[in-house]
């Protein structure tokens, strides 16, 4: 983990339902927009990031996700990536993403996550135990490396349309996932997506056939684990973009679990 400064600046900005906050990390400003829920200092509550794809914004997941108005009780974070080198588009590095693998930008986002969690946990009544991470494309793919370089820190990851970054190993700790992919995904191909799903089901040591899982509705299987960890697949008949029913499957999933008991 680096040892990088970082700070939360005193401005906070009220934008409607959501608060912007600004920390530096490293040297650098970095911003999120945060859904604080009301009576927050009356028990601890779950604390989600969510992680905007590649050219998106904290602004365009907050919309998307919505996740605050499914579970209002949960402090929910929506980060803003900065200009970032994509592996299958903008190469050049024009536009907001996430890194990919560790090492990448001098894993600057590794580091404000590790930020966030620091000053958030500090600053709200935040349960530890139930502290999860979704996102979408890159996003998605930022989720799947926390898995692998901050398992310790969460509960469950949900990531969207995203895959693990080449140059990055598989995570080694078992964690809840549930992953959500779309058939006809024309960008991070489906059969790509169901590889990523096979090794989360050898990772967290899973039946090799799915049931339904009810909470999720008819798309939604679920693998069995050994450990406690079970996979979770959501799978739309549509592309990349992130289909916005997929919400409720993701809160129902981190409800459903805590980082010292697994699911309920």
């Amino acid at each position: 983990m680096l040892a990088m400064v970082a700070c939360l600046l005193a401005t906070t900005v009220a934008r409607g339902a959501l608060e912007e906050k600004t920390w530096t990390v490293g040297g650098a400003e970095r911003q999120a927009l945060v859904a604080v829920p009301r009576g927050i200092a009356k028990a601890r509550v779950p604390l989600v990031f969510v992680f905007h794809g590649h050219g998106g914004s904290m602004r365009n997941a907050a919309r998307s996700f919505a996740l605050e108005s499914l579970w209002p009780e949960a402090l929910v974070v929506y980060p803003q990536g900065l200009p970032t080198p994509g592996i299958l588009t903008d190469k050049s590095g024009e536009r907001a993403g996430w890194q990919s693998a560790p090492g990448d930008q001098g894993d600057r986002d590794l580091a404000f996550v590790d930020a966030m969690i620091a000053s958030l946990t500090k600053e709200y009544p935040v349960d530890a135990r139930r502290v999860f991470a979704t996102g979408h494309s890159n996003g998605g793919g930022f989720t799947y490396l926390l898995w692998a370089q901050r398992a310790e820190a969460f509960a469950a990851f949900a990531p969207s349309s995203g895959i693990l970054g080449r140059g990055a190993r598989l995570p080694t700790q078992p964690r809840p996932v549930l992953h959500i992919a779309g058939s006809k995904d024309p960008l991070v191909k489906f059969a790509w997506q169901e590889k990523a799903i096979a090794a989360d089901r050898r990772i967290n040591q899973c039946a090799n056939e799915g049931a339904p899982w009810a909470p999720g509705g008819g798309e939604a299987l679920i693998y069995r684990s050994k450990v406690n960890a079970p996979v979770i697949t959501w799978v739309h008949p549509g592309g990349h973009g992130y289909p916005g029913a997929a919400s409720k499957a993701i809160v129902a999933f981190f409800k459903n679990h805590d980082r010292v008991n697994g699911p309920f």
